[in-house]
């Protein structure tokens, strides 16, 4: 049985997907049905909910824009994270493909962005909530499937592969220019490349290639500012942990470093 929290202002989808998600197997155990369904029409009465609740549900599905507020969604997902971090939440909107997104990943944590207008939409709805359930179980070791390949450490930092939350001294990096949010995916996703490749240094192309990204789009310029966020992320986990700078260690040639003159990084543990 799952627990589930659903944000949605519209009611036509509230009467289309919510029986769907009540009878559903979503744990990957062969029996349907018995899963709890809490639908929220309004922002602000979810997040005076979350205020109060006392357990946290099993999953979050937000809608992103509601009653013409595009960050109605995000600000319930900032009130989860807050309370709950490893809450996973997954978007079901008719905004894919959009800046909404795009800010949904990459400024909130999604796990998941999921179009009404597709199709076979109650079956993708399905088994994209039960593979971000099965994720979060893993993350939190209640199933015996959780394996150690999944977690990638060097000294205090530790990598998550499966949900991509980044730790330094047990605490969790979030975006310097607003700790109430991750720390966006692309920084995370250039952490753990330097790190599995330490202690090798990785220069742009390299990492263009690792990201996939455009090469006329991504520069050293763009490389050097994602070390610059990762730098300060770290710094603020360990402000956060009254550990000794990170700053400081990289000055002295651990941590991020720069290595040679072509804009390449490196990791060396501390």
């Amino acid at each position: 049985m799952a627990n589930i929290m659903w944000v949605e202002d519209q009611l036509h989808w509230v009467t289309k997907f919510k029986s769907v998600l009540e009878q559903a197997d979503l744990n990957d155990m062969g029996a349907e049905g018995g899963n709890q369904v809490q639908v929220f029409k309004f922002a602000e009465a979810a997040r005076q909910h979350i205020a109060q609740a006392q357990q946290a549900p099993d999953i979050a599905i937000l809608d992103a824009n509601m009653n013409g507020n595009d960050q109605a969604g995000f600000s319930v997902s900032r009130a989860l994270h807050k309370k709950w971090p490893q809450l996973p939440v997954i978007y079901l909107s008719e905004h894919s493909g959009t800046g909404i997104e795009q800010q949904a990943f990459e400024e909130t944590g999604a796990q998941d962005f999921i179009a009404k207008h597709q199709q076979n939409i109650e079956e993708v709805l399905c088994w994209r909530i039960r593979k971000a359930l099965k994720n979060a179980q893993q993350a939190n070791g209640k199933t015996s499937g959780a394996l150690a390949a999944d977690i990638l450490e060097s000294g205090n930092l530790t990598i998550d592969t499966q949900t991509w939350n980044v730790y330094w001294h047990g605490e969790r990096l979030m975006n310097p220019a607003n700790a109430r949010r991750p720390l966006p995916p692309t920084p995370r996703k250039i952490l753990r490349y330097l790190v599995e490749a330490s202690p090798s240094p990785l220069t742009t192309l390299q990492i263009v290639e690792k990201l996939d990204a455009d090469p006329e789009r991504f520069s050293a310029a763009n490389y050097r500012q994602h070390i610059r966020t990762l730098r300060q992320s770290i710094e603020q986990a360990a402000e956060a942990k009254s550990e000794s700078s990170f700053i400081d260690l990289c000055k002295a040639g651990k941590g991020i470093t720069t290595f040679g003159d072509d804009g390449a990084y490196c990791w060396i543990k501390e």
